[in-house]
């Protein structure tokens, strides 16, 4: 069974940063999903559920509601795993190219002084957020992004590569 795209990304040598995790073409369209990646998978610990369901309120109504890209937003929400977030847009652009959108999402967090959308009427489980922690976690990522806007590595995936044998085994060497 082939293993998904996501699955051959090199967690061991992931950094936090931006990355085009695939593209997909449906109906003549083309959608990027990106990586968001705020934690090094299996090195920092995970980002609080609470602060992590906040964060994923507040930044999919600071992107929605953005002029130049609310159009082109076909979802913002956390990975399973909660060292990031996934973002798919229509359209595909270089990861370089969100740089300054998330930058100003995350800054943007400190100045809510509520979670949008976090009532039992709006939310299906509206008592787990912590606006201090994601505001925490937030400040914490927009300035790693400030501080390593001219990085490539964080804006360029770590890959597996899946090796063949000679006798036909596979094998991940990193």
């Amino acid at each position: 069974m082939e293993l998904i795209q996501s699955f051959s990304v090199d967690h061991t040598k992931i950094v936090p940063g931006i990355f085009t995790s695939r593209v997909d073409y449906v109906g003549g369209d083309t959608v990027t999903t990106y990586d968001i990646r705020l934690k090094k998978p299996n090195r920092e610990p995970a980002i609080d559920v609470a602060a992590m369901h906040s964060l994923e309120h507040i930044i999919a109504t600071f992107l929605r509601n953005n002029d130049d890209w609310k159009n082109d937003v076909i979802y913002w929400g956390p990975m399973g795993c909660l060292t990031g977030f996934y973002l798919i847009l229509k359209g595909s652009r270089a990861p370089e190219e969100l740089h300054a959108l998330l930058l100003d999402a995350f800054r943007a967090v400190e100045e809510y002084d509520e979670v949008p959308g976090a009532a039992e009427v709006n939310c299906g489980n509206y008592l787990l957020h912590n606006l201090a922690m994601a505001k925490w976690y937030a400040k914490e990522f927009a300035d790693y992004l400030e501080e390593n806007r001219d990085n490539t590595a964080i804006f360029e995936y770590p890959k597996t590569e899946r090796l063949i044998t000679d006798d036909g085994l596979n094998f991940f060497d990193s």
